[in-house]
């Protein structure tokens, strides 16, 4: 966090690590602002700042502070019903782990512009020709909806935000990522280490993610993981295993907190 707001002070940016600040639109104080979750009285905190915060009451003890679960979970029902849906069906569901990240391939398909001013670390014909040699079965709305009009059709899937819960796997990487999404979007409900085992397991995917990319991330100390390649494929589904089980961790951890549903074991 220190590091973005750093380099947005000098203008400064940074095609991996200021993702999660924009792509998610939480800022940095957002997700530094810690919260006990549900069930934790804070003995005395009644003349903090937080007693004017959303979602905070007083406690069985006077000058306490709680979360309000029962109220949030009245107001926001139906976003409570969406996050255990999208959480509890995307776990249960088997991982899918032969995408081999071509997701970030397709959204710069038979493309002269990109989403990056980075340099295609293969140039423009090489990144194309690894499109066209592998298959496309990218199965989240999220990274679909950025393919080129030239990959669309390629796709395994036609994923939309109505069949989001029908196609989320815990082997996608973008999946991953939106644990914290979803852990943000519940508020004062997830204990804030929670969120930050969230946020960081999405740091660490995002990271995967444009190493497994068409882009030359070298310079940002990213060295590439070649898909291209049978050792470059390898090294990338042993790490996208290991990012579904930390997910579907942290899956579990998060419907708890909210007092939603468990994860089925």
């Amino acid at each position: 966090m220190a590091g973005h707001r750093a380099r947005a002070a000098r203008g400064e940016k940074h095609p991996i690590e200021d993702f999660l600040f924009t792509y998610y639109s939480y800022s940095p104080a957002v997700l530094r602002r810690w919260h006990p979750g549900a069930d934790i009285e804070l003995l005395d905190a009644a003349g903090e700042p937080r007693a004017s915060w959303r979602w905070y009451s007083p406690g069985a003890t006077p000058g306490g502070l709680v979360v309000d679960r029962a109220g949030m979970q009245r107001e926001k029902a139906p976003l409570l019903t969406t996050v255990e849906r999208i959480l509890r069906s995307t776990a249960a569901r088997p991982g899918s782990f032969g995408c081999f990240g071509l997701h970030e391939w397709a959204m710069v398909y038979r493309q002269d512009e990109h989403r990056h001013d980075v340099p295609l670390r293969l140039g423009r014909s090489g990144t194309d020709a690894v499109v066209e040699a592998g298959e496309l079965r990218c199965t989240h709305i999220d990274a679909f909806r950025f393919f080129t009009p030239d990959a669309v059709p390629r796709n395994r899937f036609a994923p939309t935000r109505e069949t989001q819960p029908e196609l989320e796997q815990p082997g996608c990487l973008h999946a991953g990522m939106d644990v914290y999404k979803w852990a943000m979007k519940l508020g004062p409900l997830v204990p804030g280490e929670l969120l930050l085992d969230a946020f960081e397991l999405a740091r660490d995917i995002r990271l995967l993610d444009m190493q497994a990319s068409p882009y030359d991330m070298r310079p940002w100390g990213a060295e590439p993981v070649r898909i291209e390649t049978a050792e470059g494929k390898a090294e990338y589904v042993r790490r996208q295993r290991a990012f579904a089980e930390r997910s579907n961790a942290l899956r579990g951890q998060v419907l708890d907190a909210a007092g939603l549903t468990r994860v089925p074991a």
